[in-house]
């Protein structure tokens, strides 16, 4: 029988190019995002707290607010809007480039 764990079916989505890996920088738990903020979901896999699941990794969201450390994303998820809890280390600012 298959595990079905919460990362299952991972290996390739959360993995980092070999010369990137451990932690990133402190600037990215420094850096504060407000209400209204678009962000990018990118999984950190060095960091496993306050992982939002496989599924929402590279969609872009809103944050609604800051609840702890960690931040409320709403997310279109199909035809449907989801709000993930996600921490800053798997956040990044979303800058439209055309």
């Amino acid at each position: 029988m298959k595990s079905k764990g919460y990362r299952s079916r991972t290996r390739n989505l959360l993995r980092k190019p070999r010369r990137s890996r451990g932690l990133k920088p402190l600037g990215y738990l420094l850096r504060k995002y407000r209400t209204g903020d678009k962000v990018v979901l990118s999984i950190d896999p060095a960091v496993h707290k306050g992982q939002p699941h496989r599924r929402y990794h590279g969609k872009v969201g809103v944050i609604l607010q800051q609840r702890g450390r960690a931040y409320v994303v709403q997310v279109q998820d199909g035809g449907k809007t989801r709000q993930i809890i996600a921490r800053p280390e798997h956040l990044k600012t979303f800058e439209n480039k055309v």
